[in-house]
């Protein structure tokens, strides 16, 4: 007997629980690679994704690194932006309002230089029902101070999770580093802090060498590795956490394609975040969503949660 098309197939639940948070689907845009929440939108509606992860923000105003900034290389990209961004009050006054029409969930990016900043841009924030949740940057490697201090030990990174859950009632998402010796120590304790989730990967701390001047690339020396040629390092911690926390991961590093999502999913991530693809095929995000939703009724699941750490190993 011939399978009915896909047309009559019954639509799989792509709904995502993270805390109280409910996405409407599991295809989210890294922040950083997405500006403040509109500047695709001549693309295709925002609103079509689970969530917008909003560019970082800090206490005050960045101007970031000096240029030259940004480095193409094999499959990937380094950056060192260095957070430039024009900080919560001109966030609030300029960005946030632009955003109230869309139905979508809107996720603001903070960082800070002390557990004290953190807790205060959190507090400041969740004044403002627009904001649907938090994701503290403690992993960006291209900075001098804060970020990466916190997210490079176990002890201070549940210290300022524990901080930040605490003076919010908005789910707490941490973003990791991959830059450390162990990916599960580091998601037990954000878990231990009480966050809701955690998002993995960051960049990789990389550099590029100018062979003719004998001189770095990046004014900054070293930045960012993101892009395609850091996926299967990203799947492999992906992985690493799903065994060691109960709390949902948001998978991302290098992922452009709908094969290259379910690789996330299928390792464990129960959402996944669409970053460096973004600069290069601005529709990626949404191909992706309709490319997932297809293989998911092809392959009969009935929703999303199905497929999340589905990866089967044989018996040695």
């Amino acid at each position: 007997m011939a399978s009915p098309p896909l047309s009559q197939v019954a639509r799989p639940d792509l709904r995502v629980q993270i805390g109280r948070l409910t996405l409407s689907n599991p295809v989210t845009v890294a922040s950083g690679t997405f500006g403040y929440g509109l500047e695709y939108s001549p693309f295709y509606d925002p609103a079509r994704l689970g969530a917008i992860f909003l560019k970082g923000l800090t206490l005050e105003d960045r101007a970031g690194n000096p240029p030259q900034r940004l480095v193409e290389t094999p499959s990937g990209l380094i950056n060192a932006i260095g957070l430039q961004n024009v900080g919560y009050r001109r966030f609030l006054d300029e960005k946030l309002p632009a955003l109230a029409a869309l139905p979508g969930a809107i996720v603001a990016n903070i960082c800070g230089e002390s557990v004290e900043e953190y807790v205060e841009l959190a507090e400041r924030l969740s004044a403002y029902p627009r904001i649907d949740a938090l994701e503290l940057n403690i992993s960006c490697p291209n900075v001098k101070r804060g970020c990466i201090q916190f997210g490079s030990d176990p002890r201070q990174t549940e210290e300022v999770t524990r901080a930040v859950v605490a003076v919010t009632d908005r789910p707490v998402i941490v973003k990791l580093s991959p830059n450390v010796t162990s990916i599960p120590a580091m998601a037990r304790a954000v878990e231990a802090g009480g966050a809701a989730a955690v998002s993995l990967v960051n960049t990789f701390v990389a550099m590029a060498i100018d062979v003719k001047t004998r001189r770095p690339r990046l004014a900054n020396v070293t930045g960012g590795l993101s892009g395609p040629a850091i996926r299967p390092i990203a799947v492999r911690m992906v992985w690493e956490a799903y065994q060691a926390v109960k709390i949902p991961i948001i998978g991302m590093g290098g992922i452009s394609t709908t094969a290259d999502a379910l690789e996330f999913f299928i390792a464990g991530a129960s959402a996944i975040s669409v970053g460096t693809a973004n600069f290069v095929q601005p529709t990626a995000p949404v191909e992706i969503l309709d490319g997932l939703e297809a293989y998911l009724r092809q392959a009969a699941l009935g929703s999303i949660a199905e497929l999340v750490g589905s990866l089967r190993i044989d018996p040695a």
